[in-house]
Formats: structure tokens, C-alpha cells, sequence
């Protein structure tokens, strides 16, 4: 039987008790210490047996407690998003059901005061901050919010600070170069969004061609 550090210690103290209290009265066989010893040994193990199975269920419940979250589910959502970015890759300009904006359209698009298209820029905050984004743009960054679109709506917002496209309006996704924007346009399909479309110039097209920045 292996025993904790503090059990040992314990087993010790009362050993060295019982050999002090026969050294009081005179009597010193080595076989009487040994009898005496042995038998405190036996009944300090067995209190250290008790005690630490006692200690079991804390211990079991601490170590649920400080369990990690499973991160399966984003790790899978961030798979699916650089599978949708490699398709924007391998095939051009091919989006499915998504509809393809031009420059012309998304300049359009942002001078119009009731224009019920949002549109979203899926690059990193850090890469905004450098560039500055298309005016009314939201960022929703798809690198490591993948799971943006599948979240609750109070998550969204906790994480955001702005409410999340609603499921029956339009949006319009881009990045830098096209690839991230597919990505989260085929997210947000998964998602159940259907009015999805992607701006495939995106921001180098944009800032290419004389595009307005808001920063």
C-alpha cells in the first residue's frame, strides 16, 4: 500500500509517541516496542486508508470542475471556413447561390441611405486599424470567430458590442482578397442565412480603385 507524504508523517509521530510512552515506564524488549509500533502502524494506516477515501469525491469534483471546454465545435466551423476559402481559391469566381458584387455595385450600395444590405468585413480587427474598411462595413473577423453565425444572438452581441445580421436580411461579405469573404459566406449558408453574397475584389480591389475609407 503507498501512502501520502502526510500519512507517512502522521505514522511517524505516533510511532515515536509509543516508543517515548514504554521508555517512560521502564520497559525497554525490543519485542515490546516492535508489538506496540507495529499495531499503532496498523491502525494510523488504516485512519490514512479512511481519510483519503473520503477525499475522493472532492477531489473528482474539483477536477470536473477545472475541466477544459471542449473546443470540437469551433475547431470544426474553422475547418469548414478555410474548406469554403480553398473553393474561393481553386475555382475563381465561382460562388453557387451567393450573388457576386462589383465595385460599381458595392459604391452604390454605401451611398444609399436606405439601403437594406449589410455588409460585413471578415479581416482581422488588427488589419483594419491599418487599412481602415468600406464605409458602414461591420467587422465579423472569420479567422477566429468562426463560429460567429451559430452562437446566440446575446453571445453575438457580448462578443461585438452590435446586434448580428438578422437571418431574413441580405448581407455581403468580404476580406482582403476573397478568400476569407467565401469562407463566411458559406458559414453563414450553414447557418441558415440565404440572401448571401460576396464582394470577390474586395478590400485590395476597393482600395485599388479609389474606394471611400472610413476609419
Amino acid at each position: 500500500m503507498l501512502l501520502s507524504a502526510p500519512a507517512r508523517r502522521s505514522i511517524a509521530r505516533l510511532s515515536a509517541g509509543a516508543v517515548k510512552s514504554i521508555g517512560s515506564t521502564g520497559t525497554t524488549p525490543v519485542a515490546c516496542i516492535i508489538g506496540v509500533t507495529n499495531a499503532t502502524l496498523r491502525k494510523a494506516a488504516a485512519a490514512a486508508v479512511t481519510k483519503g477515501q473520503q477525499q475522493v469525491p472532492a477531489q473528482r469534483a474539483f477536477s470536473t470542475a477545472v475541466r477544459p471546454r471542449n473546443t470540437t465545435t469551433t475547431t470544426t466551423r474553422t475547418t469548414r471556413a478555410a474548406y469554403y476559402s480553398q473553393e474561393a481559391q481553386g475555382k475563381g469566381q465561382k460562388a453557387g447561390n451567393n450573388k457576386i458584387w462589383a465595385f460599381e455595385e458595392i459604391q452604390t450600395l454605401i451611398e444609399d441611405p436606405n439601403r437594406n444590405v449589410i455588409i460585413v468585413d471578415t479581416r482581422e480587427p488588427g488589419e483594419l486599424a491599418s487599412t481602415g474598411r468600406i464605409p458602414t462595413a461591420i467587422n465579423i473577423p472569420i479567422t477566429t470567430s468562426p463560429d460567429s453565425f451559430f452562437i446566440s444572438e446575446d453571445e453575438f452581441e457580448d462578443r461585438f458590442g452590435f446586434p448580428r445580421p438578422s437571418k431574413d436580411s441580405e448581407v455581403v461579405f468580404y476580406c482582403k482578397a476573397g478568400v476569407r469573404s467565401r469562407g463566411a459566406a458559406g458559414l453563414a449558408r450553414e447557418a441558415g442565412w440565404e440572401k448571401v453574397g460576396e464582394y470577390p475584389g474586395s478590400w485590395l480591389d476597393w482600395a485599388a480603385r479609389g474606394g471611400k475609407v472610413e476609419r
